[in-house]
């Protein structure tokens, strides 16, 4: 029979319960403690805490990049690898207290496809319909891991919508890779009625309740999906806060849901969507999206900042960010990339830095 132990954690005062067979942060997850993380292998570092007390833990598979050994040697542990097998006690390092306690546990569910659409020429428009129970709690800009069919492996999606509790359905823009574990499969084998394995919600890319902060977005390909899902949720919701949407992109036929952003614009009066192509001429804004920022965005102190997309970038887009004025607290973000040698499109790394 597996053990179980307490886990501590430390400033904010939370406990939960923990199995030997489970990671501490899939633990917390599943108790509705959402503490931060992003690729749940090891990779990232956004979970990564420190012990403050307690020794007996192992660590799964994990990258020395994002925990090195000499940092493990002075009492770091990724949350997302690590099994406790005594009491411990763990100071968290990049942790949001609000989000924490407005965590909902892990739930399991069953998805029909509805519709999988080509919406450019390398990304596609995946709709599901949840199966009893029809409902998928979650916040929006949260993702979930897909099951691939026939395989064990799964990948993390965003998802575009704001709820399911209406229509039953979840919403997803997911990018095309040769060779894709998920992708391949979604391009080439998927059928409407096929069925899907979903298991979250997860991820913490949702909006923070900052009314008085005007919204910077920045998004790039299938980091449009969760970046649509808060513009979604500020119109239903009337949120009426000053917003702007940077979306870069390589040529005219990459731009997507365009005519739903400018309706948004209209919706929300001080909402605006800001396209850029880096290799198109046309009468919008050129270049990378991040020089078009820094060239119309010459103070942004105050504002929140929410980026996703790429990492090349969300790794240029951080560091300008906060040239221009936001704390570094407030940028929010989510790196979209490929996984291991069968790249799919994911969320690889999130957290605020």
């Amino acid at each position: 029979m597996t053990g179980k132990h307490v886990v501590r954690f430390e400033p904010v005062g939370i406990e939960i319960e923990v199995a030997e067979d489970q990671t501490i942060l899939r633990a917390a997850a599943e108790q509705g403690v959402m503490l931060m993380h992003g690729c749940k292998e090891g990779q990232c570092a956004s979970c990564k805490s420190f012990v403050l007390d307690g020794e007996d833990i192992e660590l799964d598979r994990y990258s020395t990049f994002a925990l090195p050994e000499y940092e493990q040697d002075e009492g770091y542990t990724l949350l997302c690898r690590a099994h406790a097998y005594e009491d411990l006690t763990i100071e968290l390092l990049n942790y949001d207290e609000e989000m924490i306690r407005s965590g909902l546990p892990i739930q399991e569910r069953v998805a029909e496809v509805v519709a999988v659409n080509a919406v450019t020429h390398d990304l596609r428009h995946l709709v599901l319909r949840l199966t009893e129970p029809g409902e998928l709690k979650f916040f929006p800009g949260q993702y979930v891991d897909i099951a691939v069919p026939g395989s064990e492996h799964t990948r993390s999606f965003s998802m575009a919508n704001t709820n399911s509790r209406e229509t039953g359905q979840l919403e997803f823009v997911i990018k095309v890779y040769p060779g894709g574990v998920f992708s391949e499969f979604l391009d080439q084998r998927l059928s409407v009625g096929d069925r899907l394995d979903l298991t979250g919600p997860f991820g913490v890319f949702t909006l923070r309740d900052n009314p008085d902060a005007r919204l910077v977005f920045l998004g790039g390909g299938a980091g449009l999906a969760p970046i649509l899902a808060l513009l979604r949720t500020m119109a239903e919701r009337g949120i009426d806060r000053p917003a702007t949407f940077y979306y870069g992109a390589r040529t005219q036929r990459d731009l997507c849901f365009v005519d739903e952003l400018r309706e948004l614009e209209r919706t929300l009066p001080r909402f605006r969507f800001v396209p850029a192509l880096s290799e198109d001429r046309w009468d919008g804004e050129t270049g990378l999206i991040t020089d078009v920022v820094a060239r119309l965005e010459p103070d942004l102190k105050g504002a929140d900042a929410y980026v996703c997309g790429p990492p090349p970038m969300v790794e240029a887009a951080i560091p300008l960010l906060e040239r221009l004025g936001i704390a570094t607290k407030h940028i929010y973000y989510d790196k979209f990339t490929t996984t291991g040698d069968a790249g799919d499109s994911e969320v690889l790394e999130a957290g605020s830095r």
